[in-house]
């Protein structure tokens, strides 16, 4: 996934989630509805968040130092994190503490009692531009993956964050819609608390979600399968390496990768061959893929001993998880 799409599906959410919000805040205040309060927090909370994710992509674009020899790129996954938690306290819990008040004290909707029909429609318009956006952006990253595949293992968090949170978003407005509606209708405050339960119930599942996923990439995660044969490949590729003895990837940041392999040598092979093995065979890795910045290759000598005794070790390396 390009940066570039990331960042635009980003601050198309931001520009929405901001008009959004004050809009919400104004009905809030109108009515008294504690589901148009509960959408006006989680719209707060998602303009943090797309800020916290531009502010993330910032920060992951410096260069490595001293302390940081690898650079900064695994920060986009931190702040993707901090992301997921804003979302299930700020969003989830504070909707819940919201609907289960309004239970309590399930009083109608009195005054501008059709603002928030409006409003909520309105709403919906503009987050359903912000979605679209963020489906095109994706579907150009994701290329033939499936949604939820791409969801799970895209190494890149920024657009399966913005994706969750515009389905999210725009799911917690029809809930949002709903529960208005059938206060006005029925004259019975009970079910604006539905829909704000129903609205906090969403925003904690999906924070799991998102904390779940983050959390995977922050452990470090290897390249896909894909990108770990074409790399196997090209070291093979290379006349003077027999075979990858055995390797390891993990993802520095998106669109940065780490291998280190063991390559096999011939016993007759002088410095100066090995030297040479190991340069060919990164500019063979870097062709084939080119998110591989970073390659360690440590040459040793094939024999069928060593051979037999690394194979478990070879049948692991084919699966980086």
């Amino acid at each position: 996934m390009s940066a570039e799409g990331g960042t635009k599906a980003i601050i198309a959410a931001l520009i929405a989630n901001i008009g959004i919000a004050v809009t919400k805040f104004i009905a809030f205040l109108l009515t008294a509805s504690s589901s148009m309060l509960a959408e006006s927090i989680h719209s707060v909370a998602d303009s943090g968040n797309q800020a916290l994710l531009l502010v993330g992509g910032k920060r992951a674009k410096r260069g490595a130092t001293p302390e940081h020899p690898f650079g900064y790129g695994r920060e986009r996954y931190i702040y993707a994190f901090i992301v997921s938690i804003v979302l299930f306290s700020v969003g989830g819990l504070f909707a819940l503490y919201e609907g289960y008040h309004k239970l309590q004290h399930p009083d109608p909707i009195e005054s501008w009692k059709w603002v928030p029909v409006l409003v909520l429609v309105v709403a919906i318009g503009l987050e359903s531009y912000s979605f679209r956006t963020a489906i095109v952006e994706s579907n150009r990253a994701r290329g033939k993956t499936g949604w939820i595949s791409f969801i799970r293992h895209s190494k890149a968090p920024e657009l399966p964050v913005v994706l969750l949170e515009d389905f999210a978003a725009l799911l917690g407005l029809v809930f949002a819609l709903i529960g208005v509606s059938l206060t006005l209708i029925t004259h019975d405050g009970i079910w604006d608390g539905i829909g704000t339960v129903a609205i906090g119930l969403l925003l904690v599942a999906v924070a799991l979600g998102l904390g779940i996923e983050t959390k995977s990439l922050l452990l470090g995660e290897g390249a896909n399968l894909e990108a770990v044969e074409q790399i196997r490949s090209a070291i093979e590729s290379e006349p003077l390496v027999d075979r990858v003895i055995h390797m390891r990837t993990l993802h520095l940041g998106p669109e940065e990768l780490l291998v280190a392999a063991k390559i096999a040598v011939r016993a007759a092979a002088t410095a100066a061959d090995v030297a040479r093995a190991i340069d060919g065979a990164e500019v063979r890795v870097r062709e084939a893929v080119p998110i591989a910045r970073v390659i360690y290759l440590e040459p040793d000598i094939d024999t069928s001993a060593y051979r037999g005794a690394d194979g478990l070790r070879e049948s692991i390396a084919a699966d980086p998880r």
